[in-house]
């Protein structure tokens, strides 16, 4: 007979693994916090006990957790970006304002041992501004419009979303009573939706190298073209859960933690960079439309795209939890995240079907582009306190404090990852002997941030997360 714990857990697996959704932008593309206990302390989570997000935390702080026990934890996040582009006179705000996103563990202890695995979204980015947005009709002098054959843009839909998912397998061993170590090898997705226009002045200053790059067969055919009007590349599907464009690889962590004395702990970890296939899908499009032997041409072709060497960065961690009585906790992490040695350039490769009842004179022909991100490291001081109010409540509250790892010049306004602050608060709450529930909520202030063709992005945010835990 199956037992009532390994049903419960069989449940929660077949619910949730439909599940990983795509998020949106907190600190670069990484969210501020994992846990609802750690998101309740601005993101902290280097040198305590965080439950079963420790997996994405510290692994080594796993052991902390009681000795010879079990423990699931089922989660959601909540993130509520609120997006507008202004250029122009024209304001475009974006209808991305809800994703969603559940968690699956189960962590238990065999004396010194802790092992198990979890299910989470790591982090992605965004936007929703539909098809009469003008972002992109942008950075081009007036003279450069002539008459009717002007066509600035599609008429389509403009969005973007990416996301980053993981399972982990972590272990965490109890060297002695002050000193544990923590692994997790872990299997990484990531996915992409990619709906967007670009007018033809940054185009042929692409083709030109300022900003980016244009190669391939099909960049030669183009040069047939007198003027540009845009071109907008198209790969993106109707679910919310998975993006078009995907692929698959792994990364792994390690941590350490040592309590120096019963008040004050410290806590070291390092992600590496994932290793993941380059994003591909044979279900894409290209489309531009330009002037050639005095008149407009439309062209719209069929074929397959790989967004080529897109990586989550490597994080190194560190942190410190002091317990200045007996019902205070006062935490603190500094993380490091190498976004420059992933987020320099963004590629896709374009190769249109070799079908020329489709795609004409540019079959089986091949286009690169490369757009200019050029991101800095980004550091990120978390700061958090929690107070044992009751028997079986916990207050907490905390902050997340990071710089703009987005260069401005080439900030693009369908990944507005530009901000810096998160103000978080939250509670933990046991309402019975083998049962907790933990909530948070993160307030994230405006910010703004003009880039190099003249659009203004503002980018707030709500964000939420709430975790049961059953411990046997």
């Amino acid at each position: 007979m199956v037992s009532p714990q390994k049903s419960l857990c069989l449940v929660a697996l077949l619910c949730i693994l439909p599940g990983s959704q795509k998020a949106t932008a907190t600190n670069g593309m990484n969210l501020e916090g994992y846990g609802a206990k750690s998101h309740a302390l601005g993101g902290a989570g280097m040198a305590f006990d965080t439950g079963n997000s420790a997996v994405m935390n510290n692994p080594a702080t796993l052991a902390l957790m009681e000795a010879d026990a079990q423990r699931i934890g089922i989660g959601i996040r909540g993130l509520h970006p609120d997006v507008n582009s202004a250029y122009g006179g024209s304001i475009s705000e974006s209808g991305g304002d809800a994703y969603y996103m559940p968690t699956l563990s189960y962590i238990r202890r065999d004396g010194k041992l802790s092992w198990g695995f979890a299910l989470l979204a790591q982090g992605g980015m965004g936007t929703e501004y539909g098809d009469d947005a003008v972002l992109f009709a942008m950075g081009k002098p007036m003279s450069w419009i002539t008459g009717d054959a002007f066509q600035p843009m599609s008429g389509e839909d403009i969005r973007s979303e990416v996301s980053m998912g993981r399972v982990m397998f972590p272990v965490a061993y109890d060297i002695n009573e002050q000193t544990s170590f923590g692994w997790s090898l872990d299997f990484v997705w990531a996915s992409m939706d990619l709906q967007m226009d670009m007018d033809g002045y940054t185009f042929r200053q692409f083709q030109d190298g300022v900003g980016g790059s244009v190669g391939g067969s099909m960049a030669s055919s183009l040069d047939g073209f007198s003027d540009i009007n845009y071109a907008r590349f198209d790969f993106s599907n109707s679910s919310d859960f998975t993006g078009e464009a995907d692929g698959y690889g792994w990364g792994l962590k390690a941590g350490i933690m040592h309590k120096l004395n019963d008040r004050l702990t410290f806590g070291a970890s390092y992600h590496s960079q994932t290793h993941i296939s380059d994003l591909e899908t044979s279900h894409a499009q290209i489309a531009f439309a330009g002037i050639a032997e005095g008149s407009l041409e439309t062209h719209i072709l069929d074929g397959t795209i790989e967004v080529k060497d897109f990586e989550w960065p490597e994080i190194i961690g560190l942190g410190i939890a002091y317990r200045p009585a007996e019902r205070w906790m006062l935490v603190s992490d500094v993380k490091l995240l190498n976004w420059s040695a992933v987020m320099k350039n963004f590629t896709m490769v374009f190769t249109a079907a070799d079908d020329s009842t489709v795609n004409g004179d540019f079959a089986g022909q091949e286009i690169e582009v490369t757009m200019k991100q050029e991101w800095d490291d980004q550091v990120v001081l978390s700061v958090g306190a929690e107070y044992q109010a009751g028997r079986d409540l916990w207050l907490r509250a905390g902050g997340s404090f990071a710089t703009n790892p987005v260069a401005d010049d080439y900030l693009n306004p369908l990944f507005p990852a530009i901000v810096r602050t998160h103000y978080t608060g939250g509670f933990g709450y046991r309402f019975l002997p083998q049962h907790k529930i933990a909530a948070a909520f993160a307030y994230v202030p405006e910010v703004t941030v003009t880039n190099g063709n003249g659009v203004m992005i503002y980018h707030a945010q709500a964000n939420w997360s709430m975790n049961y835990s059953y411990t046997f």
